[in-house]
């Protein structure tokens, strides 16, 4: 998932660089989502990997 988000925002920074505004604001929305998203998760994971029992 953070591959995603790592795409999604060199597309925002190109589209950004060429002019292309709402390309590029719509790919930098995505690309933030996908990164809470990301982290979320890895905090769930992390917390739920240390369990002792």
């Amino acid at each position: 998932m953070l591959h995603y988000a790592v795409v999604f925002l060199v597309i925002a920074l190109i589209a950004g660089v060429l002019g292309f505004t709402g390309i590029a604001g719509a790919a930098s929305q995505i690309a933030w989502i996908l990164f809470v998203v990301f982290l979320i998760l890895a905090v769930i994971s992390f917390f739920r990997g240390r369990r002792v029992g």
